[in-house]
């Protein structure tokens, strides 16, 4: 039977070990950051489509090129691959790998664009110091 177990403190990580030591063998042990929440995925797509519909510094974009180019921005890397056409094409910029924490972090980035090129948002931006 799979366990999961969230280790927010001594006790959840002593659980955890003892489920390891008890573990047959070739049993798979995955450990992984936080995953980002639906919360925080819809602000996204609210914030990239509010970048669109501004158009900054007259940029005419998509909101799924917005998330490439902020992602790009971050660090975030990207190949290209030849086409079935012959021309080349960039894969990654997937946001849906990133944990909580840079999950945030590319929303901060986001909000701050956004707020640098007076961007109306939609919602409250929720990184804003009050």
């Amino acid at each position: 039977m799979a366990q999961t177990v969230i280790l927010r403190g001594p006790a959840q990580r002593a659980l955890a070990c003892d489920l390891i030591r008890a573990a047959p063998d070739n049993a798979v042990v995955s450990v992984k950051p936080e995953a980002r929440n639906k919360d925080q995925n819809a602000r996204m797509w609210a914030s990239l489509s509010d970048i669109s519909r501004a158009k900054p510094e007259g940029r005419m974009a998509t909101p799924e090129v917005w998330k490439c180019l902020f992602m790009q921005a971050l660090g975030h890397e990207t190949r290209f691959e030849m086409g079935l056409d012959g021309r080349p094409f960039p894969i990654g910029f997937s946001s849906s790998t990133l944990g909580k924490q840079d999950f945030g972090d590319l929303l901060t980035f986001i909000y701050e664009y956004g707020d640098r090129h007076n961007v109306a948002w939609s919602e409250p931006n929720p990184y804003e110091e009050t």
